[in-house]
C-alpha cells in the first residue's frame, strides 16, 4: 500500500453517514444498536482523519428531516448524543481536536445544546482538526437563513445589494470561516446528497462506499482519501495543456481511478 503522505490529501471531508438502521436490521437487532455502534465508526474516523492530515471533518449526524422518524427513535437518538458529548470530549480536547455543531440547535433539549456549548469552548483554540457535527442541520435551510441574514444587512446598510458576491452568502452560512469540503463520502451505497451543505458541496469530489456506517473502517477512509488524490479538480475550467480530458487516459490511470465503490 502506497504511502499516504505522497497523496494530495483533501483539506476538508464530508460524511453522510447512512446504513446504521439497516445494518441493525440485517443482524436482527434494534435500530439504535446500529446507531450505537455507528457512535464507534465517528471515533475511528475522526481518528483517521487526522492521522491523515485532514484539516475540517463534517459529518452529518442528525438531519432536519430525521425529526419526523419514530418518537421512540429520535428519543434513543438524543440519548446517544449526550453519551457521545460526555465520553469523547476529554479525548478529542487531549488530541488537539475543534469540535463545532452546525445547524438548528435551538430545537435540541436545552441540556443537549448546554453540553455542546460547553464542549465547543472547552476546543475552541484546538488547531489539530476541526469537527463539524450537523444536528438538525438541513442545506434549504442553511442557504434560505443566510439568504434571509443578506436582506437585513442591505436592509441596514452593512451590504449593497448590487455588489453582492458568493462570499457574502458564504459568510453567513452555519459553516462560516470554514473552507469548503473537499470531497464528500456518502456509505451504503446511497447516490444522494440528501440535502446536506447544498451550497458547500458544489464542487467537492464524490465518494460513493457499499459500507454500511457502522462498518466503515479506517480503510475505508483511506481508500475514499486514495480516490481524490486520483481526481483532476478543474472547478469548471479546462486542464491544463498537456493534462487529459475526462475519459482520455491510460489503461494504468483508468484502473487507478477505479475507487469509486468502497
Amino acid at each position: 500500500m502506497q504511502d499516504i503522505s505522497t497523496y494530495n490529501v483533501p483539506q476538508h471531508i464530508a460524511i453522510i453517514m447512512d446504513g446504521n438502521g439497516r445494518w441493525a436490521t440485517q443482524r436482527g437487532l434494534p435500530r439504535l444498536k446500529g446507531h450505537k455502534q455507528g457512535a464507534e465508526a465517528v471515533r475511528r474516523c475522526v481518528e483517521s482523519a487526522k492521522e491523515l492530515g485532514v484539516k475540517y471533518l463534517t459529518l452529518f449526524a442528525f438531519s432536519s428531516e430525521n425529526w419526523k422518524r419514530p418518537e421512540a427513535e429520535v428519543r434513543g437518538l438524543m440519548d446517544l448524543m449526550r453519551l457521545y458529548l460526555k465520553k469523547e470530549m476529554a479525548e478529542l480536547h487531549k488530541h488537539g481536536v475543534r469540535v463545532k455543531a452546525i445547524g438548528d440547535i435551538d430545537k435540541l433539549d436545552s441540556d443537549i445544546q448546554k453540553m455542546i456549548a460547553k464542549s465547543e469552548d472547552l476546543t475552541k483554540d484546538n488547531t489539530e482538526l476541526t469537527v463539524q457535527i450537523a444536528l438538525s442541520y438541513g442545506g434549504r435551510a442553511d442557504i434560505l437563513n443566510a439568504a434571509k441574514k443578506i436582506v437585513q444587512d442591505c436592509d441596514s446598510g452593512i451590504l449593497d445589494i448590487e455588489h453582492l458576491t458568493e462570499d457574502d452568502l458564504s459568510a453567513r452560512l452555519y459553516t462560516a470561516g470554514v473552507p469548503d469540503p473537499d470531497l464528500v463520502i456518502r456509505t451504503s451505497g446511497e447516490h444522494r446528497l440528501s440535502n446536506f451543505l447544498m451550497w458547500q458541496l458544489a464542487y467537492a469530489e464524490i465518494f460513493i462506499s457499499d459500507v454500511y456506517w457502522p462498518d466503515f473502517s479506517k480503510d475505508d477512509l483511506r481508500k475514499a482519501v486514495e480516490f481524490y488524490a486520483l481526481r483532476e479538480r478543474r472547478f469548471g475550467g479546462l486542464p491544463e495543456k498537456g493534462d487529459v480530458l475526462d475519459g482520455e487516459y491510460s489503461d494504468e490511470q483508468s484502473k487507478e481511478r477505479s475507487y469509486t465503490k468502497g
